[in-house]
């Protein structure tokens, strides 16, 4: 008995292990063809139970002496920064320093509306603070560095939108400010908190506060696409501008290693994570949350001088992912969509869309490219055998599910395409918004 259970265990191992390998196979194979069409640059990392269990690198760090990234590479990471900012936030509310109720004017009572703005308004976006990257002065200082000060007097010449609570809507004003009341707090610079509060506890030896880009130093260049060819982005950011909003360089291994680490209470507390992860109008603290088969999947995207970044944690799975890019000819949500769906190949506990079966004839009346005026960009449909397939302009082609006539899905993400073939037209719901397409 108990060598027949040992072999079925053995088995068992096997058959999983095989499997996570074909995963990792999809994986190579889905980032060596963005490399060879020249979609990304770039350094990728899994982590799955606190272990890095899968490590890509893509492109080049350094174009010009061809120098390629590894695993210590360093990238800008843009707003992935904020999570580290709310993690902050949140350790100074569980040693009772200030509240999620405490209000702005407790800190810095000239911002516009500090005598109702609270600390969650500003993680939660819903503060009302115009946005400081709307700033029409923007380009002539930005690269330069900056007192608080001068960030704060811009925000109080910028003023509002809204009044806090009325809405959600993304600013990186009220994450720069979070850095400024974590610095009064803690009586030490931002960039020294977030080493002793973070970088060093959980041994992130390649992340930091950003200074000049040191390329001699593992650090990645940014390039941008133009007539198939990668091209220097010499623009760079002083750090001291935005702050806790996006001024952090690390690695996808340190980034997915911190998501973990936060999303297993490691760094704050019990209650604190629950309300990190409690989405109000879209936002939870310092992070979004979108669905997956099924699966709640947890992060934040990061944007800065060409830099491009995503970071991910899936409760249900306790997997970590991290994709630092400094190159990338692609909408990252899409990207991303597509990366998860090579990692969770054949994992059947994820949920399917019910679906009807459809011929080849069948889908012939579907065939062609869709455009729209509120949509940016084409969408042309294809077919493999029955299956259909649809590709927006310049991003991964997908695999559409029948679910009733004339209505297909993309479950990953959501994505519906309701045809109206007498008109030539379809219905396309994403994210919320429908918008319609007519065929050319």
């Amino acid at each position: 008995m108990k060598k027949t259970l040992f072999v079925l265990l053995v088995f068992a191992c096997s058959v999983v292990t095989e499997a996570q390998n074909n995963n990792y196979k999809n994986l190579d194979r889905f980032f060596n063809k963005l490399e060879s069409e020249n979609k990304a640059m770039g350094t990728i990392s899994v982590v799955k139970n606190g272990k890095e269990i899968y490590q890509k690198n893509i492109g080049y760090a350094n174009l010009k002496t061809k120098t390629r990234p590894n695993k210590y590479t360093k990238y800008r990471i843009g707003s992935i920064t904020k999570t580290f900012t709310a993690a902050i936030i949140l350790q100074q509310i569980d040693e009772g320093k200030l509240t999620l109720n405490t209000l702005l004017k407790e800190f810095f009572p000239e911002i516009p509306n500090a005598h109702k703005i609270t600390i969650e308004d500003l993680l939660r976006h819903q503060s009302g603070l115009t946005n400081i990257t709307q700033d029409k002065t923007i380009i002539s200082w930005i690269s330069k560095p900056q007192t608080r000060k001068q960030m704060i007097d811009r925000f109080i010449k910028n003023g509002t939108v809204f009044e806090p609570k009325e809405k959600s809507s993304y600013s990186n004003t009220n994450f720069a400010i979070l850095s400024y009341i974590s610095e009064k707090i803690d009586s030490r610079p931002f960039a020294t908190i977030l080493y002793d509060r973070i970088i060093q506890p959980l041994g992130l030896k390649r992340t930091e506060f950003g200074k000049t880009i040191q390329p001699n130093n593992n650090e990645a260049n940014s390039y941008y696409l133009e007539n198939n060819q990668w091209n220097l982005i010499n623009f760079q950011t002083h750090m001291s501008a935005p702050m806790g909003a996006g001024a952090i360089v690390s690695t996808s291994s340190n980034i997915a290693t911190f998501y973990t680490s936060l999303f297993t209470n490691k760094l704050i507390s019990k209650s604190s994570l629950k309300e990190l992860m409690t989405i109000k109008r879209g936002f939870g603290l310092g992070i979004s949350q979108f669905k997956f088969k099924g699966l709640k999947v947890y992060g934040h995207d990061g944007g800065i001088d060409g830099f491009q970044s995503y970071a991910l944690y899936i409760p249900e799975k306790n997997v970590s992912m991290a994709f630092t890019f400094n190159g990338l000819n692609m909408l990252m949500m899409p990207l991303v969509i597509s990366i998860l769906d090579n990692y969770f190949e054949g994992d059947t506990s994820l949920k399917k869309q019910a679906s009807i079966k459809l011929s080849s004839k069948d889908l012939d009346a579907y065939l062609g490219v869709y455009s729209g005026k509120t949509f940016p960009a084409k969408v042309t449909f294809t077919k493999k055998g029955s299956t259909l397939f649809a590709q927006a302009t310049g991003q991964p082609i997908f695999k559409l599910t029948a679910t009733k006539k004339d209505f297909f899905m993309y479950d990953a993400m959501g994505i519906r395409f309701d045809f109206n073939l007498k008109n030539n037209t379809l219905e396309l719901t994403f994210a919320g918004n429908k918008h319609l397409l007519k065929k050319e």
